[in-house]
């Protein structure tokens, strides 16, 4: 049976509005850059907007026609186009219906019920088009916002759910503000919804005697429930914030969470923003100075850098704090904090605003307008951000403030507690000023603290600004949080993963390496060597350092195969003591392959040719392939290896690990490692067969953990099984017996009782007729360099444990009874003994019946 899982998660965002289209608050600004963050993130995202009349011609006219359906609405058939517009790589799905769409403001009309309501049961009746419409887009979660999109996941419940394409449909519903629920008569349920028949449906959605919310019905049906902030998240399941609501939303807190929103950073960076005066930087904020100047000289107020300015770009309303706001105010500007107002609103407060600026000209500024060019140059030249929201979902304009280095003063609430860190004067530690309670006092005290730091500690004021312009507000937090919510509601498909540049290959200069060797070796190479030293293929992922060298030891071998150089091979034992000598042979084996790399194109034909024709000593073998040695040199190095065996012949067998690291340091300096091949690999613990010519069939091992504790417990029994004398005796034998006489493979009696003893070093000085040759190490003097020598056991005098042949069982005995065991009863089989009556006698009874 095939497998119908989708590969990657597809989502739907549906929302009323989106930036740069139509926006007139933060939930254009959340459509317009949370779903961009989701397709980085690795999901497949469709937005369902609707086609307003306010949108831009410019961008009317890069749409695209998709398809056109109808959408029944109640007793009504109504038509529906979707425009397709893509956004920076998101596609955008405008739903066309002038009838609905065609009006000079998205919202503020008699028909806002039946205009939305068309729009959500569009979003859910296209989405069985969609597969055919676009590349095989088969929506898996449909993501809802506000209550303009309230009423897609009841539509899709009710009157989809049996259709097979919708019934792997997620629904998720976010609140951006609850107090905006969409509230309208009951007549709705029947007339447009056309839900009135379907008990469930009308007692989800009835919230009064002649009411219906939508938003009570996306709580009832939908299947997560987001807010725009934890705080606000837990605000909202209390009677003071949850607005008739908060009893659903305890009911389904388990479904409930809260996510911060982010900014676009990028069409909010300060370094690139080109409507601001001066651009500036985390590191250097000289820019920020000359747009203030330019601010206070734009706003009217005097050009002073010594005061701070404060500003504020709202709502003139009540849940934004304008209570506060005009009680303070008076207490603010007498104290000499300049402050600038920019917004719309309420007629009460754009008058107070007005009656400030004319009592204290020069200080106070107010705008009473909508300009998103001048706040942004607000935001960029202000020293200080006023929002004390009575309630605040998330709010963008803290974290635009920030961006830009200006520090918020704002009410602990909502998303301004979850985004704002108070300044510690103990610590220096935040990014703005908050205080707890509705209260215009604590706002004013806020905001002298502000002030008396920007006064008093101008450095302090100025890490505060430094920390505020570093916090991360980007949409990727977000959206990993939103991608984590969607695969709980699918666990079955895999995880989107972010899309992310491939990461250099490190290994490819090695490669080249092995390529340009294995070019070099094609020219002298002697078939008969490589036959004799077959080459062990390092394992994967082994974090073995030699591999890297691998090359250029397999050189090594080979070329000492050619000459007739016996390599000498490291036995178990030797592997014990020569632990600390690790380090001067990689960096020798560096040495050596960064002196062949430097003079690889001037000797390369000269060895060759010499090394075919005149047969020369292994150590001008491979490893000179690339660098040849001078003629005196190569005499230092024929001379140096048999002094260095005289002297290290001399020496007891307590300093044999001194002499080995002295030689081996001596020996990487002037001669290369022809007998300690680098790339050795082989797990074998006793000594390898060798040819003709002395070459050893196989690589000697090198070191590992495994092999070490295997290599440590052989070299033991070799100790145990030997005495010194008998160690010298064959040390001496091997000596004088021929080379060849190691080709013979020793018995697998004599591997595992005594390890045999390492070849004898074959150089160029031997082949000269030097009679010296280096004393022979074997595992078991090696072995007591570490450890102290302990007396030999001898074997024949163990006397062997004798095991008693097992007896027959025999049968068990009766005991006989002693007397005063038979003459014991126990309690239990005793006879009771007949109940005594006791007789009383007639006198002295009483009670006598008369």
């Amino acid at each position: 049976m095939p497998d119908n899982t989708p590969s990657k998660l597809h989502v739907a965002f549906a929302s009323a509005e989106a930036a740069p289209f139509v926006k007139t608050g933060g939930l254009g600004d959340v459509a317009g850059s949370l779903p961009q963050a989701l397709k980085a993130a690795g999901a497949d995202v469709v937005v369902f907007v609707p086609n307003y009349d306010t949108i831009a011609q410019k961008y009317k006219d890069q749409m695209d026609h998709l398809c056109d359906f109808y959408v029944p609405l109640g007793w009504r058939n109504e038509y529906c186009g979707l425009e397709r517009l893509n956004h920076k790589g998101v596609d955008y799905l405008f739903v066309d219906n002038e009838h609905y769409f065609s009006r000079g403001y998205p919202y503020g009309f008699f028909d806002d019920g039946e205009r939305f309501a068309f729009f959500s049961k569009a979003v859910v009746e296209a989405l069985q088009y969609l597969p055919y419409a676009l590349d095989d887009f088969t929506c898996d979660v449909l993501h809802c916002n506000d209550w303009h999109t309230a009423m897609a996941p009841v539509f899709l419940r009710e009157f989809y759910q049996a259709l097979p394409l919708y019934q792997n449909v997620k629904t998720v519903f976010s609140i951006h503000n609850i107090a905006f629920q969409g509230q309208y008569s009951a007549k709705v349920l029947n007339d447009i919804l056309g839900l009135a028949h379907v008990p469930a449906a009308a007692f989800q959605l009835t919230c009064g005697p002649d009411a219906v919310n939508y938003m009570q019905g996306a709580l009832n049906y939908t299947d997560a429930i987001t807010t725009v902030s934890p705080t606000y998240a837990e605000e909202i399941k209390t009677a003071e914030f949850g607005e008739h609501l908060d009893g659903i939303l305890r009911r389904r807190a388990p479904i409930l969470q809260g996510i911060v929103n982010g900014i676009d950073t990028d069409g909010f960076d300060p370094a690139t923003d080109p409507r601001i005066a001066q651009n500036f930087t985390v590191e250097d904020r000289s820019g920020k100075a000359v747009c203030k100047a330019r601010l206070q000289e734009e706003l009217g107020l005097e050009v002073r850098d010594d005061r701070p300015l404060m500003v504020m770009v709202t709502r003139l309303t009540r849940q934004k704090g304008m209570d506060l706001v005009t009680y303070a105010l008076d207490r603010i500007l007498s104290g000499g904090v300049q402050v600038a107002v920019l917004g719309t609103g309420d007629s009460e407060y754009e008058n107070a605003l007005r009656y400030f600026e004319g009592k204290y000209p020069g200080t106070m500024a107010a705008r009473i307008q909508f300009d998103p060019a001048l706040s942004q140059r607000m935001y960029a030249g202000a020293d200080l951000f006023l929002m004390p929201s009575l309630f605040e979902p998330c709010g963008l304009s803290q974290m635009i403030a920030m961006r830009y280095g200006t520090l918020p003063i704002v009410r602990e609430t909502g998303g301004l507690k979850d985004t704002v860190i108070p300044y510690n004067q103990y610590t220096g530690e935040g990014t703005g000023f908050s205080f707890a309670h509705f209260n215009g006092d604590e706002m004013a005290d806020a905001v002298f603290r502000a002030a008396r730091l920007f006064w008093d500690n101008r450095p302090a004021f100025d890490g505060l600004v430094q920390n505020a312009m570093k916090a991360d507000f980007s949409w990727k937090r977000s959206a990993e949080a939103y991608i984590a919510l969607y695969h709980n509601l699918h666990p079955e498909i895999p995880l989107p993963q972010p899309e992310s540049e491939p990461a250099p290959h490190e290994e490819e200069p090695v490669k080249a390496e092995q390529a340009e060797d294995e070019r070099a070796e094609e020219a002298p190479a002697q078939p008969q060597a490589a036959e004799d030293a077959p080459e062990k293929q390092p394992q994967e992922g082994s974090g073995d350092p030699q591999a890297k060298d691998e090359p250029l030891a397999a050189q090594v071998a080979q070329a000492a195969g050619e000459t007739g150089a016996e390599p000498v091979k490291k036995t178990p034992a030797r592997k014990a003591t020569t632990r600390k000598a690790s380090a001067p042979r990689a960096s020798t084996a560096k040495k050596t392959e960064g002196a062949a790399k430097a003079t690889a194109a001037k000797p390369k034909a000269k060895t060759a040719k010499a090394a075919t024709a005149a047969k020369e000593p292994a150590v001008a073998a491979k490893t000179t392939a690339k660098a040849e040695p001078a003629p005196a040199e190569q005499a230092d190095a024929k001379a140096q290896p048999a002094a260095t065996a005289k002297a290290s012949a001399k020496k007891p067998a307590a300093k044999k690990t001194t002499s080995s690291k002295t030689s081996t340091a001596k020996a990487a300096a002037s001669e290369p490692k022809a007998t300690k091949p680098r790339t050795a690999k082989a797990t074998t613990s006793a000594a390898k067969p060798v040819d003709a010519e002395g070459e050893a069939a196989t690589d000697a091992p090198t070191g590992a953990t495994a092999k070490k504790a295997v290599t440590t417990k052989k070299a033991t029994a070799a100790k145990k099984a030997t005495s010194s004398s008998s160690r010298a005796k064959k040390a001496k034998e091997a000596d004088d017996e021929p080379k060849h006489a190691s080709a013979t493979p020793a018995p697998a009696t004599v591997k595992a009782a005594t390890v045999k003893a390492a070849a004898p070093k074959k150089d160029a000085a031997s082949e000269a007729g030097d009679a010296a040759k280096p004393t022979r190490k074997t595992a078991a003097q090696k072995a007591t360099v570490a450890k102290p020598e302990q007396p030999a056991l001898d074997l024949d005098a163990i006397v062997p444990t004798v095991t008693p042949a097992p007896q027959a069982p025999t049968a068990p005995t009766e005991k006989t009874p002693t007397a005063a065991e038979a003459a014991y009863t126990p309690a239990h089989a005793k006879p009771k003994a007949a109940p005594v009556t006791k007789v009383v006698p007639k006198a002295t009874r009483k009670g006598k019946r008369k």
